[in-house]
């Protein structure tokens, strides 16, 4: 069972990987990540995660992106919005 647990189990990363989901929420990332949360939105806030995309009041996170950005070597972002 790949579920995600409290002992930080990388499984959790492998299991939300193999969903099909194009946007994931913080939870989902911070499951990713192997981190909590709190941290993925310390990370955004500091911008060295690719940005959220901002629907209405939810954040969510491309896939896509940031699967990109871990294997270019989880690069700093603070650039990112600049375009």
């Amino acid at each position: 069972n790949s579920h995600p647990n409290a002992n930080g189990d990388r499984s959790a990363g492998r299991a939300i990987a193999g969903c099909d989901a194009a946007l994931l929420d913080v939870h989902s990332v911070a499951a990713l990540l192997n981190c909590s949360a709190r941290h993925v939105y310390r990370m955004s806030d500091g911008g060295r995660i690719p940005r959220p995309v901002r629907i209405g009041a939810l954040v969510r996170w491309s896939r896509q992106r940031l699967e990109q950005w871990v294997a270019s070597g989880c690069p700093s972002m603070e650039r990112d919005g600049a375009k």
